[in-house]
Parts: C-alpha cells; sequence; structure tokens
C-alpha cells in the first residue's frame, strides 16, 4: 500500500497525485480546494512513487477504491502503458497526466492541451484562425500543439533546438503542422513557451527562450512555467505592453478537467486559482 505524504498511511485518500519527487507539486492545493468547494468530505495527497513503480500506484488506486490520480513525471509515459484504456489524447500523445474510474477500468487521460486552451479561452484569446508558434518539443508542447490545432488555429509552428524533435512534434497538429526557426517568432499572433527557460532553480532561471526584440504589439504570449509566477519572460512583455499569460492559468484549468472527470461536478476554476496563487507566494 502507498503512504500518502504527511498523512497516515491507512487515511482514506480519494485522489492523488505520483510522482518522484513530488513534494513541490501544487496539486494537493489545487484539487483539495476545488474538493472543498464542491462540499465534497474527499482528500487529496501526494504519493511518492519511484520510477518504475506507476504499475504499483494503479494498482493502489483500484484496489483503495481511489477516484483518480493526476501524473506527473517521471511516470506519464508509464502510466499510458499501463492503463486499462486511453482517451483519443492520451493514446495520440502516449502519455496519461490523469487517471479516472470506469466502474473497475482505469481510464488514462491527456488534459494538458484542454487545460491550455480554455485558460485562453478564459482570457479571451481566440484560436481559431490565428497562427501560433510553440517553443519546445517536449511533453507539454507536443500536447499543447495538438489542441492548438483541434482548436481551429490555422498554424501551429514548432520551433525547437532538434529539427527531428520539432518535426514530430509538428506532426501533431497535422496539416496546420510546421517548424520554424527562432528568427521567426515575431509573425506569430499567438506565442507560447513551453520550454523550461525561466523556471525557478534551473540553469534557465533568469533567461529569455527567445529574443524580446522579436515580440510586439499584436501578439499575446504564454508561458507554461508557473514557478516562479512572473518569469522573466512575462517581465519583459509587460515592459513592451505585450499581453500575457501566467503559467497558473494551464495548471489549474488541466486540474479543472481532472477534477471534472473525478467527481463528475463542474469544477470551482476560481477557488483552485486562488490556492494555486495562495501556494505559489508561500514559496
Amino acid at each position: 500500500m502507498l503512504t500518502p505524504i504527511g498523512m497516515a498511511a491507512d487515511t482514506e485518500v480519494a485522489a492523488g497525485v505520483i510522482g518522484y519527487p513530488v513534494r513541490h507539486s501544487l496539486s494537493p492545493a489545487i484539487c483539495q480546494a476545488a474538493f472543498d468547494e464542491l462540499g465534497l468530505d474527499w482528500i487529496y495527497a501526494a504519493f511518492e512513487v519511484a520510477p518504475g513503480e506507476a504499475g504499483r500506484a494503479l494498482d493502489h488506486m483500484r484496489n483503495r477504491g481511489m477516484a483518480g490520480l493526476s501524473v506527473t513525471m517521471p511516470h506519464k509515459a508509464d502510466v499510458a502503458a499501463a492503463a486499462d484504456e486511453l482517451s483519443p489524447a492520451a493514446a495520440v500523445l502516449g502519455v496519461v497526466n490523469c487517471v479516472g474510474r470506469d466502474g473497475d477500468r482505469l481510464i488514462g487521460h491527456n488534459t494538458d492541451g484542454p487545460g491550455f486552451c480554455d485558460a485562453l479561452r478564459a482570457e479571451g484569446v481566440e484560436l481559431a484562425g490565428i497562427a501560433c508558434a510553440v517553443l519546445g518539443a517536449g511533453g507539454a508542447a507536443r500536447a499543447v500543439v495538438a489542441e492548438l490545432a483541434r482548436r481551429g488555429a490555422d498554424e501551429v509552428a514548432v520551433i525547437a533546438r532538434r529539427p527531428e524533435r520539432a518535426a514530430a512534434a509538428a506532426e501533431l497538429a497535422g496539416s496546420a503542422g510546421n517548424v520554424a526557426g527562432p528568427a521567426d517568432v515575431g509573425r506569430y499572433r499567438l506565442v507560447v513557451n513551453a520550454t523550461p527557460v525561466g523556471m525557478a532553480q534551473t540553469e534557465g532561471a533568469g533567461s529569455l527562450p527567445l529574443d524580446p526584440d522579436l515580440i510586439h504589439a499584436g501578439q499575446h504570449v504564454a508561458e507554461l512555467v508557473y514557478n516562479p509566477l512572473h518569469t522573466p519572460l512575462l517581465a519583459e512583455c509587460q515592459r513592451r505592453g505585450v499581453p500575457s499569460s501566467t503559467g497558473v492559468g494551464m495548471l489549474v484549468h488541466q486540474a479543472a478537467h481532472a477534477v471534472r472527470i473525478w467527481t463528475g461536478a463542474e469544477p470551482p476554476v476560481a477557488a483552485m486559482t486562488a490556492a494555486a496563487t495562495a501556494a505559489l507566494h508561500r514559496r
């Protein structure tokens, strides 16, 4: 049996997050806020699960009658392989960030792309018919690329250091996908930083993922990095008067999809956002 961090081993946990490491995760704060706001007597916990032990975590979920799991690194691909069934998005991407139940069957989902696009829509950013550039070709970038195309973006260009990875990610956008270079950033209506550049406590913590002289009025810049809340890229956007979005929107809205999957209720996004922001300010 897995032991929830900071709780007794026999605590009845309704849902939780697995990862390694996982103590840094904001999911407990965000999802517990959702359960509390919905009036559910549910507990959400974090479980530190070592690499290669994702199957054991799914067994725990099944045997303990848990409603769901959030999945973070390094387990996303392993959970996709171990789940009983995958949603269409998870099947295409080959990675899972959320597990729900259908009776005794465990269904793997990927809510990253929908969460990102829902966050932008909530800010009034229209995606249909626009040209987008996604910086990066990792798991989060791939989810965003696929969902932008599904939401009707006219073009989804991938800009990454390794051309072969950029091309593979661009293929997820179908006919809308292509590969571009760093110098092309200025011609896209939406620019998404899906790289870790600017993330706290990394080598690129104080860096920018692009040439700031290429961003301008008429664009919208979106961060996937949420720690720090205001990255160097967002500071540059503010200085230049370019509308931008923090990474908290995607973080909250992907969790909102998970809450909907687990509970069947409409997630309280405002309460979840407040919990995420408060947790980040405490760091």
